[in-house]
């Protein structure tokens, strides 16, 4: 019988940031899986989180992969968290890989077949200025997107002003509409940077139309917070990259307060319990706009995940002509998803469709990176 025989670690940098990727192996020759943790920035905490894991998950049958969700979930007195589930995630993920692999299938085939043949991309837009933004957009719209998502560049190296940005951006924006025309789709994520009265403010300064969505402008603790703003302005929201449950997106879900649903694979629990959110968004014809923002192994797991979806919206991407483009990445990863013009195509090889550079990981020194830490002109911190 096939076992569980090992579960490696290994954080890594990766470009400009750092990676968490873990490998499970079993006894059956050249069968093994991996996973990745969408936790950036805690990589170390969920290397700690995975090895509670691997001291009973080894011996274990690797295919019961729902059984084994549920002891890991319930198998300690404090279920639950960003940090378990982050660790559940890039086990459950890596399980599916061998799952595929040990069928000679496709994950999405674990996972209720193939809907689709491709699967559409949003681009990440990061920007300091108007002509950037305008520039960078132009750019986007001629390699073949039609969605671009945009996020102000905020490195820490001044205070973060808020009613600051509201004012450039209430200026930008409306100008990147008329650039762009009205078939692009346009959406912002303000990184939980704005209070609700600032959240209100920056959409009524603001031509109705100007954006499609509006991405996490306040922080998603408090659903019924949420709720109330809800009700103040008519853009639709783009909420839950960093719920790691289904029962933080619930709420969110059943009271409509999200528009779209924006799982984390590798945070919310793993491919498992990832269907389960997109089932529950599916009840409230909720569309599933997928985070996606580190490595291979995330973007493989979602392509698979959205490739036995109905409720589709776009995937992130940040590989793109104005974004993440190096070879760094192709080094640690040898085989991965290639996106072509604003698209994946859906894979029909077995498992994952990646492959990881064990050897090279093994070798590069892991350096532990922060985000930066925004603070305001009084000295407070703010959110990143």
């Amino acid at each position: 019988m096939i076992k569980i025989t090992d579960i490696k670690t290994f954080p890594v940098r990766v470009e400009n940031g750092n990676q968490l990727v873990i490998k499970v192996e079993t006894n059956e020759k050249g069968i093994y899986g991996w996973g990745a943790s969408g936790l950036s920035g805690r990589e170390l905490a969920v290397v700690g989180a995975v090895k509670h894991y691997a001291h009973f998950l080894t011996g274990k049958d690797p295919r019961k992969i729902g059984a084994l969700w549920q002891e890991m979930y319930r198998s300690q007195y404090f279920e639950g968290g960003r940090v378990l589930t982050a660790a559940i995630s890039a086990i459950d993920i890596a399980l599916h890989d061998i799952k595929g692999k040990l069928l000679e299938v496709p994950v999405y085939e674990l996972l209720g077949g193939k809907q689709r043949d491709h699967i559409e991309c949003f681009a990440s837009l990061k920007f300091e200025s108007k002509e950037e933004l305008i520039t960078k957009a132009q750019k986007l719209k001629e390699a073949g997107f039609s969605a671009i998502r945009l996020y102000e560049a905020s490195e820490g190296s001044a205070p973060y002003v808020a009613r600051e940005s509201i004012a450039n951006l209430t200026e930008w924006l409306p100008a990147l509409r008329k650039e762009m025309g009205n078939a692009m789709t346009i959406g912002m994520d303000y990184h939980h940077r704005l209070t609700i009265p600032e959240t209100v403010s920056f959409i009524n300064r603001m031509p109705l139309g100007t954006l499609d969505f509006l991405e996490e402008p306040i922080r998603d603790e408090n659903p019924q917070v949420y709720q109330e703003l809800r009700k103040m302005i008519q853009v639709p929201l783009a909420i839950g990259e960093e719920f790691a449950s289904k029962w933080q997106f619930w709420p969110y879900l059943k009271d409509n307060i999200t528009q779209y649903a924006r799982i984390d694979v590798c945070n919310v629990g793993g491919l498992t319990e990832a269907m389960k959110v997109v089932a529950l968004a599916e009840t409230n014809y909720i569309d599933v706009m997928p985070h996606n923002p580190l490595g291979p192994i995330c973007t493989a797991a979602t392509i698979h995940m959205l490739a036995a979806s109905a409720n589709v919206a776009w995937l992130e991407e940040i590989n793109t002509p104005v974004e993440w483009c190096g070879t760094n990445s192709e080094k640690f990863y040898p085989v991965q998803p290639v996106i072509e013009g604003a698209c994946y195509k859906i894979p029909d090889g077995p498992g994952l469709g990646v492959e990881f550079n064990e050897e090279l990981a093994s070798q590069s020194e892991f350096k532990i990176k922060e985000v930066p830490h925004l603070s305001k002109k009084d000295g407070s911190f703010t959110n990143w």
